[in-house]
């Protein structure tokens, strides 16, 4: 059975692409609306917005994801459709800065509660592996042709409208959205295997914590942030305060990163079937800092021409697909499933604790000392991330056996063996399968331990194995 085969799955994507569709006119329009107010300190409004955003989705989805086990999904995802078509409906109507500040702290409030549910719920409805993989690269290239095709129409509608009416573009979105959902049957969460509400909102992180490959991903989320800050805060004032451009320009120009994006997720799920997670998103953190690091040069150059600035912001939006787009597979095959909305719900409020990092870097700083300035700071910790993403993410898969057994108390090494059994099994085949049974059997740490030891020669059979998934 094909993906879009699947009645719910295909009703979940189309509220998904709708209400990408209205979030993209809507952030065309907020970058218009701060400047509209701000002038040339517009880059910095954005910033403050974006870095409350940030801290909405840093703080409440590790606490949706604590709870979202004792609601109805279907219900709760509803909910918080129809609230943030309520929110982006008001949004013309402001005419002061702190307007926005308290407009966005809502909208992302409830947005930060609703991404990771709704990304938890996929595995549950698309249970095939390979079926999950497309999911994950169509769901990317939802996002990609949102970035491309939102700023285009964007574009063509400022030609012949205020900037203003596209927030109802946003608001009718999202009304689609909560009509789907509520016509999709959404399973309820599994029971978390964590009694207390502090557990459950910190178990995922403390996965993250203990899992090397979970680790490069938090290392691969600093290196997306640094370089998607500059398109998504500076884009605006670039395009008008140093290209010279119009508003349609701002809107052609994101449209650049996005075609990125798009032609890198097109390609991206052959290339997946073929090619390990590690190396592909690797790779485009090495895009990345590259791509950061040529916006330096043509800073420090004076190279103010739309080309070399398109090219640049092209090259972000295909190593950031590069990185994203694999990232739901590492997560999905860290933990068993109980654990997959913990985890997802740590992705999603890691990542954008990356963003709260990088955000006042480029507009903030921006503002106040320049592009070349705040485009360096980035570059740095682009590389940084990078690095430390290739030092601390192993080949081998048996590091992830022996961190669940590192994490585990003693009277929880069995269970966390038993996690690693699951999560390793599907990848490095009956071999490998057979260690990380055999530290789940082990009733104690040190025995744990011991078996770990000992299956290094059974997890050497699989290597082969290991490294083509790894």
């Amino acid at each position: 059975m094909g993906l879009f085969a699947i009645r719910d799955y295909r009703r979940l994507f189309s509220a998904q692409v709708i209400a990408l569709f209205g979030t993209g006119l809507a952030t065309v329009a907020l970058g218009l609306l701060a400047y509209e107010l701000a002038g040339p300190r517009a880059g910095a409004v954005l910033a403050t917005a974006l870095t409350i955003k940030m801290v909405a989705y840093v703080v409440v989805a590790p606490l949706a994801a604590a709870y979202v086990d004792r609601l109805p999904r279907r219900w709760f995802l509803t909910i918080l459709d129809v609230v943030r078509t309520l929110v982006v409906i008001a949004l013309p109507f402001v005419t002061e800065v702190w307007h926005i500040y308290v407009l966005i702290g809502v909208l992302q409030t409830t947005s930060a509660a609703f991404t990771p549910t709704f990304q938890a719920v996929i595995p549950d409805i698309v249970t095939e592996e390979a079926d999950y993989t497309r999911a994950l690269s169509a769901s990317q290239v939802a996002s990609t042709m949102e970035s491309l095709l939102s700023p285009v129409l964007a574009a063509v509608a400022l030609t012949f409208m205020s900037f203003n009416l596209l927030f109802l573009g946003t608001s009718a979105g999202f009304a689609v959205s909560a009509l789907l959902v509520l016509s999709t049957r959404i399973p309820n969460a599994r029971p978390s295997s964590h009694s207390k509400a502090w557990d459950r909102a910190v178990a995922g992180i403390r996965t993250f914590a203990a899992t090397p490959s979970l680790r490069g991903v938090m290392a691969l989320n600093l290196v997306v942030a640094a370089a998607g800050s500059i398109v998504v805060v500076n884009t605006v004032n670039y395009v008008r305060d140093v290209l010279g451009g119009t508003q349609s320009d701002v809107a052609w120009m994101l449209a650049a990163s996005g075609t990125g994006t798009l032609l890198v997720a097109l390609v991206l799920p052959r290339v997946l079937d073929r090619v390990a997670d590690r190396l592909v998103m690797l790779t485009g953190a090495a895009v990345l800092v590259l791509a950061v690091g040529a916006a330096v040069t043509t800073s420090v150059a004076g190279i103010a021409a739309a080309l070399p600035t398109g090219v640049i912001w092209v090259a972000i939006g295909g190593g950031m697909a590069l990185i994203i787009t694999p990232t739901g597979r590492v997560l999905r095959r860290a933990v068993d499933p109980t654990g997959i909305p913990e985890v997802f719900a740590a992705q999603f409020s890691l990542s954008h604790l990356a963003w709260l990092v990088t955000y006042p870097i480029a507009g903030w700083v921006a503002t106040q000392a320049g592009f070349t300035t705040a485009w360096a700071a980035l570059a740095g910790l682009a590389a940084i991330g990078a690095i430390t993403a290739l030092t601390v993410w192993p080949r081998a898969e048996k590091a992830e056996v022996r961190a669940a057994v590192a994490v585990a108390p003693h009277d929880e090494t069995a269970e966390a063996g038993g996690h690693a059994a699951v999560a390793v099994a599907p990848r490095i085949g009956k071999a490998g399968a057979r260690a990380a049974v055999a530290v789940a059997s082990a009733r104690t740490e040190a025995a744990a331990r011991e078996a770990a030891e000992a299956a290094e020669g059974t997890l050497a059979a699989g290597q082969c194995a290991c490294v083509r998934t790894i």
